[in-house]
C-alpha cells in the first residue's frame, strides 16, 4: 500500500475515526484504525457499538489495507510538519514520511478488524447537518443515564411526511425538537431510538453545510455525510408515549425572556452545590417571579419580570433541570405553562409554534 495525503486532512480524519475506537480490548486490532486504500482512502474505527468511517482525499499509488494503533497513529500525524504525508507499507511494517520527519512502525493484519455491520435500508430521510446538530444538542441533555430502562438512554427519532421529531426523556424532564425534512423515503410514519452515546458523535460529525442522510435498518441506524459515515445499533423497547405525558390546556400561562430568567436562576444557584443541594422555590405573581433557595451556607433571592399573572403559584424545581431547559430552548421569548405546584412545567415558544417543547417535573417543597 502506498498513498500521499495533506497532513491537515489526514489529522482531521484520524481524529474523527478515533472517536469510535475501543479504549481497551482483548483484540488488539480494535484499539486501532483500519486504513483502507482502495479507490478512495478510508479510515475506520469500530468498538462493536459505534463505527465511524472517514473518507479522505488522497493520491493512491498502491492499494492495500492495514490496522494501526489509533493513539500512536494520531500522535504521529498531529506532530508532523504541515506538509504532504507519504504512507508506504511492506508486509506489516509502515513507513510514514512528512517533510524531514520519518517513522517506521509495526501495524496489525486487517483480517483481525471486525467488519462494520451492513445496514439494510428500510426507511431514510435527509436533513441539513446544522439542523440535525442543533436538534441533537437541544435534546441530548434529557437522555437518561439509568440502565434499568435502556430504551430511555437514547433519543426517539420520529419521521412523518413533512417533519422529524427528536424526543429525550429521563424520568424528571422531557425535551422535544421538531423540524421539517428535506427528503424522505419509505413508510409514511416510522420511528427508531438512537443511543445517546452515538448521538454525541453524530453531533460532532455534522459540521458541514450539506445534508446528512439517515438510514434506518432492521437493527442498525446509519448517519452519512459527504466525508463521514457513522453506524450504531438501535435501542429496542417501548419508548414513553410522550404525547400523553405532556399536559396541555394548563390554566396558568406566563411569558418570559429566557436569558433574563436564566440569569436570575444562575445567581440564586451560586449557593447550591453537589454537597449542598436544595430546590429553587419559585413564586409566580402578577408580572414577576420570585426565586429563593436556602442551603447550609445561607440563602439567596432574586426576581425576574414576566408577562401575565402566575396567580401566586408556588412551585419547586431542581435548579440544574430548569437551567438545562432554558439554555437549550432555541427562542428568546418563552411561554411557561402550569396547572398546579405538583404538576409538570411545560416550556414552549411564546409564538404559536411547535418546533420545541420542554417539560420539567417539580420538586416537592418543605413548608416554610
Amino acid at each position: 500500500m502506498k498513498f500521499s495525503c495533506e497532513k491537515a486532512l489526514l489529522t482531521s480524519a484520524v481524529s474523527t475515526a478515533s472517536r469510535a475506537v475501543a479504549a481497551k480490548s482483548t483484540i488488539p486490532a480494535m484499539e486501532g484504525i483500519l486504513i483502507d486504500a482502495g479507490d478512495t482512502l478510508k479510515l475506520t474505527g469500530y468498538d462493536l457499538s459505534i463505527g465511524i468511517q472517514s473518507t479522505v482525499p488522497a493520491e493512491i499509488v498502491e492499494k492495500g489495507s492495514l490496522v494501526l494503533s489509533a493513539r500512536l497513529f494520531g500522535d504521529i500525524i498531529r506532530k508532523m510538519p504541515d506538509d504532504v504525508v507519504t504512507f508506504t507499507t511492506k508486509d506489516l511494517m509502515v513507513n510514514i514520511r512528512c517533510g524531514l520527519s520519518e517513522f517506521n512502525i509495526l501495524g496489525t493484519s486487517p483480517e483481525d478488524f471486525p467488519e462494520l455491520p451492513a445496514v439494510d435500508q428500510q426507511n431514510s430521510f435527509t436533513i441539513g447537518q446544522q439542523t440535525l446538530r442543533s436538534m441533537i444538542g437541544q435534546t441530548l441533555f434529557a437522555v437518561s443515564d439509568n440502565e434499568s430502562r435502556p430504551v430511555h438512554t437514547g433519543s426517539l427519532f420520529e419521521a412523518d411526511d413533512i417533519s422529524l421529531t427528536v424526543v429525550s426523556v429521563d424520568g424528571y424532564r422531557l425535551a422535544l425538537r421538531r423540524e421539517s425534512l428535506e427528503v424522505k423515503q419509505g413508510e409514511q410514519f416510522f420511528q427508531f431510538v438512537v443511543p445517546g452515546s452515538a448521538l454525541s458523535e453524530v453531533e460532532k460529525i455534522c459540521s458541514g453545510e450539506d445534508g446528512v442522510t439517515v438510514i434506518q435498518g432492521a437493527r442498525h441506524v446509519l448517519f452519512q455525510t459527504a466525508q463521514t459515515l457513522l453506524v450504531c445499533r438501535r435501542l429496542e423497547g417501548e419508548f414513553l408515549n410522550y404525547r400523553n405525558a405532556i399536559p396541555r390546556n394548563n390554566s396558568i400561562q406566563i411569558e418570559c425572556d429566557a436569558r433574563k430568567l436564566l440569569q436570575s436562576i444562575e445567581r440564586v444557584s451560586l449557593i447550591i452545590s453537589e454537597k449542598l443541594k436544595s430546590p429553587l422555590r419559585c413564586v409566580f405573581g402578577d408580572g414577576i417571579v420570585s426565586i429563593t433557595t436556602k442551603t447550609g451556607i445561607g440563602d439567596a433571592a432574586d426576581q425576574c419580570s414576566i408577562e401575565g399573572d402566575g396567580q401566586g403559584l408556588e412551585i419547586g424545581f431542581n435548579n440544574k433541570y430548569l437551567m438545562d431547559a432554558l439554555k437549550a430552548a432555541p427562542a428568546e421569548k418563552l411561554r411557561m405553562e402550569f396547572s398546579s405546584g405538583v404538576a409538570p412545567c411545560v416550556i414552549l415558544p411564546a409564538e404559536e409554534d411547535d418546533s420545541f417543547i420542554y417539560m420539567v417535573l417539580p420538586v416537592r417543597l418543605k413548608a416554610n
